[in-house]
This record gives C-alpha cells, sequence and structure tokens, in this order.
C-alpha cells in the first residue's frame, strides 16, 4: 500500500481535530471566563532509505528520509484577559490577573474557575454564595461565605477579595471572609472538567494562596470577564484547516488514482 495513503489520512484526522477545537472555541464566545485552545503537532517517525555517510571529504552528505504524518499532541490554552463587562450587579466579579476562585463541586473536592457570576443559595435558612450551578464558592480556610442578613446592594467586594457590608446604621463592618484566589504554577496543566471549572492536575502543580505572592490579582466588582475568543481569528484558523483537509484529501485521491493506474497495466 502506498505509503501516501497513511501519511494522507493523518493529516486529515490531525485536521479534523483541529476544526473540533476552533469549533469549540467560537461556541464559547459568550462564556464567561472561557479561554480559546489550540492544538499542536509533531510530526510522525521517519524512515530512512538512505543514510547520510561522509568519509575524508567523499561520500553522500545528506540521507533520504521519508515521514509517515502528522499527529496532535496537545490542546494548549490562551489564559489572555478577555473583555471587562460592566454588570451592575453586586454578585458580579472578573479577576485581572493570574488568578483563579475556588469552588466546591458536588463531590466535595475543590475545583477552580474564572467565571465570576455568583448567586445567593439557601440552605437551611443560611444564604451562601454560590455559582450558577449551586455549587458554594470559599474563603481562605476553605468554608462557605454566609451572607444571611445582608442587604446585597450593600455588599463590597474589595480587591483583595475581603468582603464588607453596610449596616442598619450605615456603619462599614467586615464580614470577615476573603474570596480564596489561587494560582498555578503551570496554569497550562489544568485539567478542563466542564461547567467552567479546571482541575488541579500532576503537570499543574499545587495551587498557591494568592495571599501569600506578590503582585497578586485584583477582584473587580460589578465586572464580568468576557471570553478571550477573537471570532475574526478563529474564522481564519477554520478557513486554514479546511484548506489544509482538503488538500490531505487531495492526496489520497492522487495515491488512489496512482494505485488504480498500477492495477490497470497490461503487457
Amino acid at each position: 500500500m502506498m505509503r501516501a495513503l497513511w501519511t494522507a489520512g493523518s493529516g486529515m484526522m490531525g485536521q479534523q481535530l483541529n476544526v473540533d477545537v476552533i469549533s469549540n472555541n467560537l461556541s464559547n464566545v459568550n462564556t464567561t471566563g472561557y479561554k480559546k485552545q489550540r492544538v499542536e503537532f509533531k510530526d510522525l517517525l521517519y524512515e530512512t532509505l538512505s543514510q547520510a555517510s561522509v568519509l575524508d571529504g567523499m561520500g553522500k552528505p545528506v540521507s533520504l528520509q521519508v515521514g509517515h504524518g502528522v499527529t496532535p499532541t496537545a490542546t494548549v490554552s490562551t489564559y489572555t484577559m478577555g473583555n471587562l463587562e460592566r454588570t451592575d450587579n453586586p454578585l458580579d466579579i472578573a479577576i485581572d490577573g493570574d488568578g483563579f476562585l475556588t469552588v466546591r463541586d458536588v463531590n466535595g473536592d475543590l475545583a477552580y474557575t474564572r467565571d465570576g457570576a455568583f448567586k445567593i443559595s439557601i440552605n437551611d435558612g443560611e444564604a451562601i454564595l454560590v455559582t450558577s450551578d449551586g455549587y458554594p464558592v470559599l474563603d481562605e480556610g476553605d468554608n462557605e461565605i454566609f451572607l444571611t442578613g445582608i442587604n446585597i446592594n450593600s455588599l463590597t467586594i474589595n480587591p483583595d477579595g475581603s468582603l464588607t457590608y453596610i449596616d442598619e446604621d450605615e456603619v462599614v463592618q467586615p464580614l470577615g471572609q476573603s474570596l480564596k484566589l489561587v494560582r498555578f504554577q503551570n496554569r497550562e496543566g489544568l485539567i478542563r472538567d466542564g461547567s467552567n471549572f479546571l482541575r488541579e492536575s500532576s503537570a499543574s502543580g499545587e495551587p498557591m494562596l494568592e495571599a501569600d505572592l506578590e503582585n497578586r490579582s485584583r477582584i473587580m466588582q460589578n465586572f464580568l470577564e468576557s471570553s478571550n475568543v477573537q471570532v475574526v481569528e478563529e474564522m481564519i484558523k477554520l478557513i486554514v484547516a479546511q484548506r489544509a483537509y482538503e488538500v490531505n484529501s487531495k492526496s489520497v485521491q492522487t495515491a488512489d488514482d496512482m494505485l488504480g493506474m498500477a492495477n490497470n497495466l497490461r503487457r
């Protein structure tokens, strides 16, 4: 079987995955805090048909090699800041910096997010701060944040993540809790888990509490961070991927035509 069939086939499969990732980016163009992805590729094993050999200035200075196609190796997230959209909702926050908010999922495990569209949930008569899916947002002690008896319109989330409110006497009172902001040494190693959640992995390293670090992220209340997907950029990538897929399919067609010609040879 001709080498070109398998080589071009690997290119078609690679570009199909590339289109899948680009499509996911485009579908999440309005997802709060979403970070776009791109696919990285590497070439496959090379077959050496003739080895370079030079002795005393004589011989063949280059090898004769032919590759066997391409394979996807990774999907890499781009963590540039998205645009900030003002919402005038005191429960909406955006993160200016590299930090992630900490929440607890339904299994009790910690998850991390850039989505600051928070809500209030009533549980056993207590008002707690939760995500849009109802998962509790955690403070620096991994405790739920309680807002019982507080007028939400008087709630202030300060740039350092601490929470204060105005009581009935118009006096600013500290809530005694702060949003838990963490940072990862290798954030590209985080595992995406859907629902705008990211998970720690051995590649990402353990979360580092931003309160213990310099150059902390800044919380911006009444704002949400939009997706960093640029539609025009993704459309251009989509066109390039489509053309690359088309060229590889032409290679398959050409190899098939050549095999057909060989099969039809007559003496």
